[in-house]
């Protein structure tokens, strides 16, 4: 078993990377998260975003599997699931969600709002999805299950509710109305009802004791863990390779390789510390050619030069054995690259993550930029020279290999090394 994560604030294009990766996997399970994390995929001259369903539901012959860790919006999920049936994938057969994956209501949403408005000036940043309100939910015992829809549902559903809206009622969040909403919600209940709701974790152990090859697939990024990530600018599930094991039900010694997926430069969607970030024009073109908006919220996504303190510490925390480079093509008009060696504040450089990164200013060495269209190129043997270089100093300083280079969104452009 293998894990594929993106190892700094998410946004990696771990999409596809999985959909590369399915054809050598039998299983690609999904271990954490909500339909807040939009996985984009290119190929063929179509464009799909992937929110809570697994990365390899193109691939016709495998199995996918939502893990307990995950979390589902029933009326999102069916959105997700039609428009993929309707581009001629069968998913009913293929795609098992775990009976232990948690429910998001509506009124989780509207909680997301009302928590972030109590928040003032202190706003997280988050989507609105509910993810937030869900995993609190989960970790106060009082939660809803894809195992509940089976069982005395509307009862549970309504116990939940009225609990969230006498929540509501004491934030004095009371200006909403989820009564279409709730009508697609309870649609997208009885839709799901139509899957393989299983126990993932019996089934995923299963499957390799039989000796097949399962990809964990992970959501958001390492430093957006609700442990290790930048906190409370943080998801609310856990996004490292611990992750893996609580969100799928495997135990650590399961695990072989970890593959951690990166940019060639920085970004991050919402609130919360960033020393790479760039207020200037060299920001906004790396936006504008990265084309750095959410792929579910299109939110505009923070820019800056690559991070190595950032990247040692995921890579450390998730014991990252091979690295995926993605984007590379996005620095090409450069004349010069940035690289972030170190922190600075008060005086003080730091070269390891801090446990508070709000106020450092980054540190930089410049690198000699390659000035080459690399988006044509298939093979390692064609880079332009400085861009081998920058390659190699990464590798050094990351002491990790980068065993997978991605030139374009295409999923042909993902050369492998």
């Amino acid at each position: 078993m293998d894990a594929l994560l993106g190892i700094v604030f998410g946004d990696e294009g771990k999409g596809k990377v999985v959909d590369f990766f399915t054809p050598h996997y039998d299983v690609v399970a999904r271990f954490a998260g909500g339909p807040n994390a939009g996985h984009t995929i290119i190929f063929e001259g179509k464009k799909f975003v992937l929110r809570s369903i697994p990365s390899g539901i193109f691939d016709e012959g495998k199995l996918n599997i939502i893990g307990n860790g995950c979390v589902i919006a029933p009326d999102l999920f069916m959105t997700e699931a039609r428009e993929l049936e309707a581009a001629g994938y069968s998913l009913t057969d293929r795609l098992h969600i775990s009976r232990r994956a948690h429910l998001i209501l509506p009124t989780h949403r509207v909680l997301d709002r009302a928590y972030e408005a109590a928040k003032g000036k202190n706003k997280v940043g988050t989507t609105g999805k509910g993810i937030g309100p869900t995993y609190s939910d989960k970790a106060a015992r009082v939660g809803l299950r894809v195992g509940d829809m089976l069982n005395d549902f509307e009862e549970k559903y309504r116990a939940l509710k009225a609990r969230h809206e006498q929540i509501l009622h004491d934030l004095h969040f009371t200006d909403y109305d989820i009564t279409e909403e709730e009508a697609r919600w309870m649609e997208g209940v009885e839709y799901m009802r139509k899957f393989q709701l299983t126990d993932t974790e019996i089934e995923i152990n299963d499957l390799l004791e039989k000796g097949k090859n399962v990809l964990a697939e992970g959501a958001q990024g390492s430093l957006l863990d609700i442990d290790h990530g930048t906190y409370p600018f943080v998801s609310s599930s856990s996004t490292t390779s611990g992750g893996v094991c609580t969100g799928l039900g495997v135990a650590p010694n399961r695990i072989d390789r970890i593959f951690g997926i990166f940019k060639a430069y920085s970004t991050r969607v919402g609130s919360g510390p960033f020393p790479v970030e760039l207020f200037d024009e060299t920001g906004d073109e790396i936006r504008r050619i990265g084309n750095e908006f959410g792929a579910v919220t299109g939110r505009n996504r923070r820019c800056g030069w690559i991070d190595l303190v950032a990247l040692k510490y995921a890579i450390m925390i998730n014991g990252v054995t091979d690295l995926v480079m993605m984007k590379s093509d996005v620095l090409d008009s450069f004349d010069t690259i940035k690289v972030c060696t170190a922190y600075q504040k008060d005086g003080k450089t730091v070269t390891d993550m801090p446990y508070d990164t709000e106020g450092w200013q980054a540190v930089y060495e410049e690198l000699p930029g390659w000035k080459t269209p690399l988006s044509a190129l298939r093979d390692e043997a064609d880079f332009p020279e400085a861009f081998k270089d920058y390659i190699a100093y990464l590798e050094n300083a990351l002491h990790t290999p980068i065993r997978i280079i991605s030139v374009s969104p295409d999923r042909a452009a993902t050369i492998m090394r």
